[in-house]
């Protein structure tokens, strides 16, 4: 084929039945112009009405062909697509077809938010399609996040209680600072033992999920980070998520399967609320980090909830506002109580589930977040 000939079928392809007679189509082409006609339409009038239909077979065929046709990341925009614009959520809650999706975290976070009317014979397929998210968000993490962990806890720290100074390595360590005339070692680093034990965590880790529509796929990562940072005995983890209630889930974390299912995505958003509850958590301030993940929309009491963060910094709480946790980008958020909550000590940003271990190690050893997250080139909310 020419490159002409190329050209003109990309335009065919691209303009739907709208081009004409632009070029003739091969078979293969004809599949795919059907697959993106039903979806996005086509007509010389630049109509987007869809054609599927409500027909299960003719819904069957098209996702199959879409597979065919078409890469994995379109095939995942395509499927996105017939859901919110064709209407077809009932549809994708018959297993058959379920069985022929290309799984991702957006369809995820569609089903859940579907979950109380998924019917018996679809809820095992649902949970396959969730399972199988699941676990690939699990590779991607399953070495890093553990080691960051590990790395930031299980080492000497340089802000020890007075009974955990491990002085035989003070002294080596400040010996550069000896003072001949005096006679006299000055202590600038004291370095403190690692605490260890069969039960008792170094670290806690409260994890406040917003479980609002638009935190979708957030949830999703934050229900799989939880699940391994629960597996760890050197940090205790906590998962509460919200909206207008407050609901623990830290029971869950064995299965994030079962933790996904638990939740009960939309509804309203009461920040405070959850940050409330929060603060009953915590037990050792210096030895807490608090990730608040939400695009801060709040419907409760703003007041409140600055006051909240303001005494959970202030007792040496290690606060991280997350306006979301995925690989979407920054979505969109409330500027202003970012900017506040940012300005009390608890920097606010969007992060990506890859460098969340970073993050969390940066916190547990009490670095500035704030400052990793510009090296990121995660800007803090402003």
């Amino acid at each position: 084929m020419t490159d002409e000939n190329e050209r003109l079928r990309r335009w065919r392809l691209l303009l739907g039945g709208a081009a004409g007679d632009l070029v003739e189509l091969g078979a293969d082409d004809l599949r795919r112009d059907s697959a993106l006609t039903g979806l996005y339409g086509g007509s010389p009038a630049g109509g987007r009405a869809g054609a599927l239909g409500g027909s299960a077979p003719v819904l069957h065929r098209w996702l199959g062909d879409i597979r065919e046709y078409f890469p994995s990341s379109a095939v995942r925009v395509m499927q996105r697509d017939a859901v919110d614009r064709l209407g077809l959520r009932q549809l994708l809650l018959e297993p058959e077809l379920l069985a022929g999706v290309e799984p991702d975290v957006h369809l995820v976070g569609t089903l859940l938010s579907l979950s109380s009317a998924i019917p018996d014979r679809t809820r095992e397929t649902a949970r396959s399609v969730v399972r199988s998210v699941v676990a690939d968000i699990e590779r991607r993490l399953a070495d890093r996040l553990p080691a960051a962990v590990r790395g930031a806890v299980d080492r000497p720290t340089r802000r020890p209680r007075p009974a955990d100074v491990d002085w035989a390595r003070t002294i080596r360590a400040n010996l550069r600072h000896y003072q001949p005339a005096q006679q006299t070692l000055v202590v600038q680093d004291l370095i403190g033992h690692t605490r260890r034990g069969r039960t008792a965590s170094l670290k806690d880790v409260v994890l406040l999920v917003d479980q609002s529509a638009s935190m979708a796929e957030s949830l999703v990562h934050s229900a799989v980070l939880g699940a391994s940072l629960a597996s760890l005995r050197s940090v205790d983890t906590r998962l509460v998520v919200f909206d207008t209630e407050v609901v623990d889930l830290t029971e869950h974390l064995a299965d994030p399967v079962d933790l996904l299912f638990a939740t009960q995505l939309g509804g309203g958003t009461d920040i405070n609320r959850a940050v409330a509850y929060g603060q009953t958590l915590v037990r050792r301030p210096m030895d807490t980090v608090l990730v608040l993940i939400s695009d801060l929309y709040e419907g409760g009491v703003a007041r409140e909830l600055r006051h909240r963060v303001r005494e959970l910094v202030g007792s040496g709480v290690t606060v991280v506002v997350l306006l979301a946790l995925s690989d979407s980008g920054t979505p969109a958020y409330d500027h202003e109580l970012a900017a506040q909550l940012s300005e009390l000590g608890a920097p606010a940003f969007a992060c990506t589930p890859d460098l969340f271990p970073d993050l969390l190690a940066t916190a547990l050893r009490h670095e500035d977040v704030a400052a990793w997250a510009e090296r990121n080139d995660l800007p803090v909310g402003r």
